[in-house]
């Protein structure tokens, strides 16, 4: 091998291994905006970890975020089109692959996971987070997939939970019992001592009882509000259980969690002033907003899940390269649990 071809032979491995394959899109619209393309592999500043990527989820946010829905995203993420985040994914499982000089709590080839938060970036082979965010030694007993699917759900169900004041002996209602948020909400409302009331469609009735419901309702042949219960907190994880019926079985004064709004934008501004009028009267305390971790919760999480109290649930598994089934599977509302991509690094 003559020198001349030799150094063109280096330039080219160096210039690989300064890209990753990622997930991008750079305007609005259905899943097909999503394209795999080769994006600048990024390099960890002084505080962050890069992690390579094994394993993350589409959520709920992702598919909002891409297709801007509701209307008001745009005025975060670009108004035309997407600037901020144009690489989605929230939530990952991975590798350490290199640390910045200030890090401190992790070394190269930790098993970690984590999540970016409305950071993103988790759709791709490599990302970098700050070592004091979201992220942690992988649970021993979860595979890279599992792992991947905490974050999200486990954070916002214990969050919303939190806020909702829930206490032993309580009655819970979680509606969207078999969602991602859902199956999380059953599980740790069941640890903190409350009877829970799971509410899903027949083919998930199996499920959320696996997952610690203390009873189920089909809400195809049953509408939860008519069914004579009053409960302490109505958790709706989806946006669709309505004011009406879950103030009707719901005692007065209790927690009403909002988790996620569904229709369009007047319809969540409706339910805004809806919810400030419910407040002040004293109907009801109407919890809503955007879920974020405290300290510690993490390591709550992974402890619960390393002592077996708590679970994940894994509905399908997608490649990186088929990212758009993976969206429309997400978007169409029918999940159980998780959507898991893998991300097979080539670097």
């Amino acid at each position: 091998m003559n020198g001349t071809f030799q150094g063109l032979v280096l330039v080219s491995i160096c210039g690989l291994a300064s890209f990753m394959k990622a997930a991008v899109y750079t305007r609005y619209g259905p899943p097909e905006v999503l394209e795999i393309k080769d994006v600048a592999k990024p390099a960890p500043r002084d505080n962050e970890v890069l992690v390579r990527v094994h394993a993350a989820t589409v959520c709920a946010a992702d598919w909002r975020l891409r297709k801007a829905e509701p209307f008001f995203i745009r005025f975060l993420n670009g108004l035309w089109v997407p600037k901020k985040a144009r690489i989605l994914g929230m939530e990952f499982a991975g590798t350490v692959e290199a640390v910045g000089k200030a890090v401190t709590r992790f070394g190269e080839g930790d098993p970690v996971f984590g999540s970016t938060g409305f950071r993103f970036g988790a759709h791709a082979e490599y990302l970098c987070v700050p070592e004091d965010a979201g992220i942690a030694i992988k649970p021993v007993n979860m595979t890279f997939e599992e792992a991947a699917a905490v974050l999200f759900g486990g954070v916002t169900a214990l969050h919303f939970l939190r806020k909702a004041g829930v206490q032993t002996g309580q009655r819970v209602l979680v509606y969207g019992a078999s969602g991602s948020v859902g199956i999380f909400a059953i599980q740790l409302a069941k640890h903190f001592g409350a009877h829970v009331t799971g509410v899903c469609s027949t083919a998930n009735l199996d499920l959320v009882k696996s997952l610690g419901a203390d009873e189920v309702v089909d809400y195809t042949r049953e509408d939860f509000a008519r069914a004579g219960r009053v409960y302490d907190i109505v958790c709706d994880t989806v946006g669709k259980s309505g004011f009406a019926r879950s103030l009707k079985c719901l005692k007065r004064g209790g927690s009403y969690v909002r988790i996620g709004g569904s229709g369009g934008m007047l319809s969540i501004l409706a339910g805004m002033l809806r919810s400030q009028w419910i407040s002040v009267t004293g109907a009801a305390k109407v919890i809503s907003g955007m879920a974020k971790a405290a300290e510690g919760d993490l390591a709550f999480l992974k402890g619960l899940i390393e002592a077996g109290t708590l679970r994940t649930v894994i509905d399908r598994r997608y490649s990186l390269e088929e990212i758009a089934q993976a969206h429309r599977y997400a978007e169409a509302g029918h999940k159980k649990g998780h959507v898991v991509i893998r991300v097979a690094a080539t670097i």
